[in-house]
């Protein structure tokens, strides 16, 4: 019976241990499912360029953005209610010129992670509700309702919180920005709790399940070209 019991306590302990995020890595040309690509609806734009290459000794995740958008996202399912901490390294290799996060007209980003909250559609202001109901109807995918994006933005200071020039319901943080080296790793960990609350304290006091992550990169209101490397993304 005691051997049934550590048994059980095993399995549970390595159930446990179970990372939240497949790997941005295997063997082929893209990250395996449970990452997908998610474009815009009928897009006609090109689409930004990932592949897992070997770089410096280690597999990273490509990201190519000609002009384009697109995002790799990895749903959970069900929810992560009890993540905190995401940490991942990076590299910037090329900038976008002309991005700029204060203007739609250059609201472009050359890597960004992302995380998508299960916030309450009920805590947000009438309008924002609204057009997030909209959102959602006409681009059939479950758009969260607050979502925090880390960046890395050469014209803005590092530190930086902005909301996004289309949508408050999404909030940059500018993790590396002017004056950060180019062609260079950089390693990130982020308290999410704390950024979350930091971007939507007036609508929330704590940290709502995380629905979803994804990795991508855009250049189609700019018009640039922007390469950057992920790598070692994990959410615990």
């Amino acid at each position: 019976m005691k051997r049934g019991w550590l048994a059980l306590l095993a399995a549970a302990g390595s159930a446990a241990a179970q990372p939240l995020l497949a790997p941005l890595d295997g063997p082929g040309p893209l990250p395996p499912p449970p990452w997908r690509e998610v474009l815009l609806p009928k897009q006609t734009l090109p689409r930004t360029r990932f592949a897992l290459v070997d770089i410096d000794a280690a597999r990273a995740l490509r990201i190519e953005s000609p002009r384009s958008y697109g995002n790799l996202v990895h749903e959970l399912a069900p929810p992560a209610d009890a993540a905190r901490q995401l940490s991942w390294r990076w590299r910037l290799e090329r900038a976008l010129d002309g991005a700029a996060l204060q203007r739609k007209a250059g609201d472009d980003a050359a890597v960004k992670v992302c995380v998508l909250f299960e916030h309450a559609i009920a805590r947000l202001p009438f309008f924002e509700r609204q057009q997030l109901r909209l959102a959602r109807l006409l681009s059939g995918e479950p758009l969260p309702a607050a979502a925090l994006c880390y960046v890395w933005d050469p014209q803005q200071p590092a530190g930086s919180v902005l909301p996004n020039a289309y949508t408050r319901r999404l909030r940059w943080f500018v993790l590396q920005g002017s004056g950060s080296p180019i062609g260079r790793w950089r390693s990130e960990q982020r308290d999410l709790r704390a950024d979350f609350l930091r971007a939507f304290g007036d609508e929330a006091s704590e940290l709502p399940p995380i629905s979803a992550v994804l990795v991508g990169a855009d250049a189609d209101n700019s018009g640039g070209d922007g390469l950057a490397y992920v790598a070692e993304l994990e959410l615990r």
